[in-house]
């Protein structure tokens, strides 16, 4: 069984962080994003594995490599946008084995290996994973049977359908494919998985079975609240199984504030009387005296002044927070982005 990633999407959802970064390689606390998906893989056993790419595709090249994690990693470049289901046929054609496809922004710990296992004993052509939702309503839901069996796919239904439908299971963006399912795709096509390629397979009537997540944590991370909720969640252990490097190799003055919780990456400073707190540093970042980092994502090389604050708030590479500046709940910046002294965001 083969593994493919597709990592095609321009992140517009995630800018300005990925106006420089590839959503697919964007740091969760500290590693490119797709090693957590790779990882996943892996543990079930699927060691070549193929990562579909369309936008910067040499960025995300240039810092994944496979043979740390012990797989074999292979790129392929999309000619043209080919939406999900357009990306697999081209991945996928020339592999004819049965495929795990991950949309390439889901963050989960899920045991994939019992994914597998299923589709096998129900002799699945296609099996898709679900995760359910508290509020349905958001989203596009899949009605299965008691069995798992899919029946249909609903648009976003709205308020008064949801006590009729009793259904709040969403797709989770993973999906086994047997061989058969590139036939149904045409080639050299744009053409989506949910609004092409699944009504294919029920039109068909192909043994087409569902997944429903239980306990296991899920999320897409292509938003930047999202984005954030993320990197608090592998800190915090929610997100299981993932090892975090928290190996003190960055120069924290003996008044300073780090809580157990915060990762600091290789090469942060962090000066007297200045507070860390349920945050990711990434290398290099410099926090100066009785400045205060909480709940908040900082890349790489960045520099927070004096008596500056930032709170619940994503900063991108190599930027400046001037002197006394506030940086508020819900605020984003991209690399390189510069605030005054005294500023307030």
């Amino acid at each position: 069984m083969k593994g493919l990633i597709l990592a095609g999407g321009k992140g517009t959802r995630l800018r300005p962080l990925t106006v420089f970064t590839p959503k697919p390689v964007v740091p969760v606390v500290n590693k490119p994003f797709l090693l957590y998906q790779i990882e996943i893989l892996r543990r079930a056993g699927i060691s070549d594995i193929t990562l579909s790419l369309s936008y910067q595709p040499d960025k995300i090249e240039s810092v994944l490599d496979g043979t740390e994690l012990g797989v074999d990693v292979h790129f392929i470049t999309e000619p043209h946008p080919m939406g999900t289901g357009g990306a697999y046929r081209f991945a996928a054609d020339s592999i004819r084995e049965a495929t795990v496809v991950f949309n390439g922004d889901i963050l989960t710990d899920v045991n994939l290996g019992k994914i597998v296992a299923e589709h096998r004993a129900k002799k699945s052509q296609a099996t898709i994973t679900l995760v359910p939702v508290d509020d349905p309503s958001r989203y596009g839901l899949v009605e299965t049977d008691d069995d798992g069996k899919v029946l249909r796919f609903l648009e976003k239904p709205k308020p008064e359908e949801l006590s009729d439908l009793n259904v709040n299971t969403i797709n989770a963006g993973i999906y086994i494919l047997e061989p058969s399912i590139l036939d149904l795709i045409p080639e050299g096509e744009n053409c989506s998985f949910e609004y092409n390629v699944f009504p294919a397979i029920l039109k068909k009537n192909l043994p087409f079975f569902a997944y429903v997540m239980n306990g296991d944590y899920w999320r897409d991370i292509g938003t930047p609240d999202s984005y954030l909720a993320a990197n608090h969640a592998v800190i915090d252990g929610s997100v299981r199984n993932f090892d975090v490097d928290r190996t003190p190799r960055a120069d924290v003055a003996t008044a300073a504030t780090v809580d157990r919780v915060s990762v600091l990456g290789e090469g942060c400073v962090i000066k007297p009387s200045a507070r860390v707190l349920n945050s990711v540093l990434g290398p290099g970042v410099h926090v100066e005296e009785k400045a205060v980092v909480e709940n908040s994502v900082i890349w790489a090389h960045t520099r927070i002044s004096t008596f500056a604050e930032v709170r619940d708030s994503v900063i991108g590479r190599s930027c400046h927070i001037g002197r006394n500046a506030i940086v508020g709940a819900g605020t984003v910046l991209g690399d390189k982005a510069s605030l005054p002294d005294y500023s307030k965001v």
